[in-house]
């Protein structure tokens, strides 16, 4: 969400994983308004497997799992924290092994972002990332610890993973079908901005067949909940070109009206995973005091 980290670090940004695995949900108290919302507190579990590998990829198997940890509320801000262990092999004993630890916490008005990512891959040292962002009027300020003490300048409209989370939920609401957003995430070193596209399916009503239940299709109180086939794709926003700009990846999902996700579905270009919900725990919820 966020680095998949299947080939290289710094492919994926973290809020790959943010979108999928973060959950919203109606606040107990304010349920009667219906465009008040927080996220739900819970832990996923998602298994990856290789889909299929394109053109001069050479991609025998991939596996893996993401453990993803989401808690807080509007008033204490919200924290994430992810494990993803994966190995690729690419035939002929060529194995990649990475292993991803991530920690952030996020503001409920989007105004400040803390994380630390710390990618391993194969047998060579961790590298960490470590740094705080915050909106400061019509900027975003990066102040990177590691891996150098630097400080970067973005444009205010910048978003952070769970602000981005909360418009694409409140854009499915309004029936709308397409949103662009620039996103910060710690990626790359801490150094790179996303330009996102974000197109929303047609509703699909609780009481349709699902072909493969997962946890969250088979709980009683999800099963009357609407969903959306959301796709997002993520480009370079330094790249330069002259004509149409091909992603660096791109990530599809069923999203329930609550923000829960399944059916996920990476795009690379040369590979593409799946993500298969294998379990959902719903945490205590702990409203503002």
């Amino acid at each position: 969400m966020s680095r998949w980290c299947l080939v290289s670090p710094t492919r994926s940004p973290l809020l790959a994983l943010a979108a999928v695995a973060a959950g919203l949900g109606f606040n107990p108290e304010s349920a009667g308004a219906a465009t008040a919302m927080t996220f739900l507190p819970h832990q996923a579990l998602y298994e990856l497997s290789l889909v299929k590998s394109r053109g001069s990829a050479s991609i025998d198997s991939a596996r893996g799992r993401i453990l993803y940890s989401f808690s807080g509320n509007d008033c204490e801000g919200y924290t994430s924290e992810f494990r993803q262990v994966s190995e690729l092999n690419s035939g002929e004993g060529k194995v990649t092994l990475s292993d991803l630890r991530s920690t952030s916490w996020e503001d409920a008005e989007g105004k400040t972002y803390r994380f630390k990512i710390d990618t391993r891959m194969n047998d060579a040292d961790a590298s960490p990332v470590d740094g705080v962002a915050e909106r400061d009027g019509d900027h975003v300020i990066v102040k990177l610890k590691q891996p150098e003490v630097k400080t970067l300048t973005f444009d205010g409209d910048t978003v952070f993973p769970t602000e981005q989370i909360r418009r694409i939920i409140a854009a499915a609401r309004d029936g709308k079908s397409v949103l662009e957003l620039t996103v910060y995430d710690g990626s790359d070193n801490g150094e790179k901005l996303y330009n996102t596209l974000t197109v929303i399916g047609q509703p699909i009503p609780g009481d349709r067949v699902i072909a493969e239940p997962d946890p969250a299709t088979a709980d009683a109180e999800m099963k009357s909940l609407t969903r959306w086939p959301v796709t997002v794709s993520y480009y370079d926003h330094d790249a330069k070109s002259d004509g149409e700009q091909t992603p660096v990846y791109a990530m599809s999902f069923e999203l329930f009206e609550n923000g829960v996700s399944r059916a996920l579905v990476l795009d690379y270009n040369d590979f593409v995973i799946s993500g298969t919900l294998g379990k959902f725990d719903i945490k205590e919820f702990k409203p503002c005091k």
